[in-house]
């Protein structure tokens, strides 16, 4: 069996319309969903092995943020990655790694709970994650896979999500 975590990345600043896509950082609300998000993932106890991550601004600086460690490497396929992308960065992985955490984006991350669990794996936590994986969420997966290249459609099982709003309803949706 192998963990996977997904961590999309907190509210950007929409304000920065004079920076390309990429170079948007994190507007207030963003850094601290990061900061709390980060508490709640080394509280959550998981060492992670591996951290791969989008380069983009706004990942960067929510890893800065959450601090949960290990040093990133950055990985540019990532960067607004769709499913395929994101389970070929993944299936590259080195097989010393037993845990691996991905810091990246929406809609790819959203899809990927789609992709990972099966119907007879669905569940609670499942029903939470489909409707919307909302920025500075966290997913955990465990993987049906001995070797990350086995990585395939419907082996896994979702086993933890967390949104900044569980953990302070002001992170809630803002109407």
């Amino acid at each position: 069996m192998k963990v996977l975590g997904l961590l999309r990345h907190a509210k950007s600043d929409w304000g920065q319309s004079d920076k390309r896509d990429f170079d948007r950082g994190l507007n207030k609300r963003g850094c601290k969903g990061a900061e709390l998000i980060g508490q709640h993932i080394r509280d959550h106890g998981i060492k992670w092995d591996r951290l791969v991550a989008s380069p983009a601004k706004r990942v960067k600086t929510t890893l800065e943020q959450a601090a949960i460690g290990p040093a990133a490497e950055w990985d540019d396929r990532l960067y607004l990655a769709g499913t395929e992308t994101i389970m070929d960065v993944i299936s590259e992985t080195a097989n010393d790694a037993g845990s691996l955490l991905v810091a990246g984006h929406n809609p790819g991350f959203g899809d990927m709970v789609f992709e990972l669990v099966a119907p007879k794996n669905e569940n609670a936590l499942f029903d939470e994650a489909k409707v919307k994986f909302p920025t500075a969420s966290f997913a955990v997966f465990e993987l049906d896979i001995d070797d990350w290249s086995q990585l395939r459609e419907g082996c896994g099982k979702l086993v933890h999500f967390a949104r900044p709003r569980d953990l302070d309803p002001e992170l809630g949706p803002e109407f």
